[in-house]
């Protein structure tokens, strides 16, 4: 299985940079694993909402260049639907199971998706209610990845 993670903005926390190391380090034995970092648009303190929609905007047509038509895209949105982690490993295991070869995650900027990107998406995903920094949740996803392929492979680790 491929799995590519599509990320708006760079990872800039030292820390957040070895967790996501080490978490790729894992996955490289259950998936082929590809992150593209996009650039992000710097938004101003004071931007209204139609400028947040333009910037949003800019960044959703990068993340759908870089989206492989024939890939499952699951979107990271906060008001997307809550998995278990055993859900989210059945998710991927159904996914294999039924044909699905390459599966991208999209985790958008600090002011979320665009319009268009949501409706691409086959499903949104939602990790809390609470709004987490997108750089931190790149993190937190890799995580869970990991623990869908030990839970798929019935190894030891997600409890």
């Amino acid at each position: 299985m491929k799995i590519t993670l599509i990320c708006v903005g760079k990872l800039k926390e030292k820390y957040l940079s070895q967790g996501v190391e080490e978490y790729t380090k894992r996955l490289s034995r259950y998936c082929n694993l590809e992150t593209i970092e996009l650039t992000d648009e710097k938004t101003p303190d004071n931007a209204g909402e139609a400028l947040e929609d333009i910037i949003k905007k800019k960044e959703g047509e990068r993340i759908l260049k870089a989206l492989k038509e024939d890939s499952y895209c699951i979107a990271l949105a906060i008001d997307g639907s809550m998995l278990s982690s055993e859900d989210l490993a059945s998710r991927i295991d159904l996914l294999g199971v039924s044909g699905t070869s390459h599966i991208s995650f999209i985790i958008g900027g600090s002011l979320g998706l665009s319009d268009e990107v949501l409706k691409r998406a086959d499903f949104k995903l939602s990790f809390s209610k609470m709004t987490f920094p997108h750089q931190l949740m790149r993190m937190i996803l890799l995580e869970q990845i990991y623990r869908s392929y030990r839970i798929i492979s019935n190894q030891p680790y997600h409890k």
